[in-house]
Parts: structure tokens; C-alpha cells; sequence
């Protein structure tokens, strides 16, 4: 049997990249996907790449930054496929990222925005989602976080203060409510080949690389994998951690 069958699974950023690659494999393992992203044709163009390979998703529209439709997303699941198991936070306003600075040259609006999508609304996606996780007698939170939350950045201070936030949220939830049955983690990915990368430079690729201890940079289905693994039975007593999918980028 697949390893989460009977399993309904939010993907909260999965138009693209890495939440695509995440929605697919946990559809792939059994789940009821809800595939939701800004945009609701590429949440839509995803969620009927599971249903065509025999895989059970259905697509949705939110915004990070509002709370009603957060609220929407998680409901989507309640009430498609009665109840909800886990949910992976997996979005980033990656526009405000490329605009940041360090602490004297930093817009205060970049760090709003930043602050907004990157913090807040894991938040908000948490408080929404607990409550049906606890009434399923417990659950799983996985979010994508960053290195940048641990190693200092020259640049990209709001970037690394959302995401270190974000890492104390997830240590929150494991403390607060692991007791219930309530996972809470966080994945720290290396450099993963996505359609935003296509344009970079190879130079700036082989760099990347020469940081890195494998021989090659990841893949959305590198950072999938271990998603699948938190939301499964065999991941269940792995709580409140920050796990870094990162070819040996970082070594802690």
C-alpha cells in the first residue's frame, strides 16, 4: 500500500518548482492533494498532472498575505476530501527577496512584504490548519526554510530574518502541541534546478556547485522525498526539526 494512502495533504506554494515536485510525489504515494498556488491556472495545469497519471488532487487559488483566502485553502480540504493530515508551506515572495538589502540600505517596504508572505502567513496557515490536524488526532507541518536562517547573508537581511522567524514557529508547534500528534519541521533545501534557475548563468551554476559535497545540484524530487518522508508513518518520530536537503552544503 502506498506509504500515504488515506492521507489529505495540502501543498501550499505548488505551481512550480519544488511544491509541483512535492504535489505530484505525494499524490504518487496515495494522498488527496490540494494543489494550491497564486495562480490557480498553474495550480489548475498541476492538479491535472496528478489526475492524469491516477493521483487525486484538486486545485486552488490563495495569497499569502490574506487571511480569508488561507482559510479557503485549508477549507478546500475539509471539505473535499473530509478532514486533513498535513500540510507543506512551501511559498516565499521571491520579488521581495531579489529587491533585498542588508540593515542600512534595506526599503522598510521590502521587509514589510517579505515579513508578510515569508512569516505571517506561515502563521497564518498554521493557525488554520491545526485545528483540523487535531481533530484528525494529530498531523503533520512541514515548511520550507533556508540556510540563510543560520549562516549570516551579506544581503537578503529580511530573507534571513523570516526564515529564522520561521524556524521558531516550527519549534513552537512541535513544543506546544507534539504531545497531540502534531510533527512540526522544516526543510532547509540547497540549490534545487527549477525553472527560476534556468536563466542563471552557467558560471553562477558551477559555482554553486564547487559549494556543495555531491556531485550535482538538487531536484524538486530531492526536497519531495523528504516531505513524503515527514508526512509518512515511518516519519513520525521526527519532530521540531530543521533538516538541511542540500548535497552537503551545509554541514551542522
Amino acid at each position: 500500500m502506498p506509504s500515504l494512502q488515506g492521507k489529505v495533504i495540502v501543498v501550499a506554494g505548488a505551481g512550480s518548482g519544488i511544491g509541483r515536485g512535492t504535489a505530484m510525489r505525494l499524490a504518487n504515494d496515495g494522498a488527496d492533494v490540494v494543489v494550491g498556488d497564486l495562480s490557480l491556472d498553474a495550480a489548475a495545469a498541476v492538479a491535472r498532472q496528478i489526475t492524469a497519471a491516477g493521483g487525486s488532487a484538486i486545485p486552488a487559488a490563495f495569497d499569502m498575505r490574506d487571511d480569508a483566502s488561507i482559510a479557503a485553502l485549508i477549507g478546500a480540504a475539509v471539505e473535499s476530501f473530509g478532514g486533513l493530515d498535513g500540510v507543506h508551506v512551501n511559498a516565499a515572495d521571491i520579488r521581495a527577496s531579489e529587491l533585498d538589502g542588508d540593515v542600512l540600505s534595506l526599503d522598510m517596504d521590502i521587509f514589510d512584504r517579505t515579513i508578510a508572505v515569508n512569516l505571517r502567513g506561515h502563521v497564518l496557515c498554521t493557525r488554520h490548519a491545526l485545528p483540523h490536524l487535531l481533530a484528525r488526532g494529530g498531523g503533520a507541518l512541514v515548511y520550507t526554510t533556508s540556510a540563510a536562517a543560520f549562516l549570516g547573508d551579506r544581503k537578503r537581511v529580511s530573507y534571513g530574518i523570516s526564515k529564522s522567524g520561521l524556524n521558531a514557529l516550527m519549534r513552537h508547534v512541535a513544543s506546544r502541541w507534539g504531545k497531540e500528534g502534531i510533527r512540526s519541521n522544516s526543510i532547509a533545501p540547497g540549490l534545487v534546478m527549477t525553472e527560476a534557475t534556468d536563466s542563471w548563468p552557467a558560471k553562477h551554476l558551477e559555482f554553486a556547485l564547487n559549494g556543495h559535497r555531491s556531485p550535482r545540484l538538487g531536484q524538486p524530487a530531492d526536497i519531495a522525498g523528504m516531505v513524503a518522508f515527514l508526512m509518512s508513518q515511518d516519519g513520525e518520530w521526527v519532530n521540531g526539526q530543521v533538516l538541511s536537503v542540500d548535497g552537503g552544503a551545509t554541514m551542522r
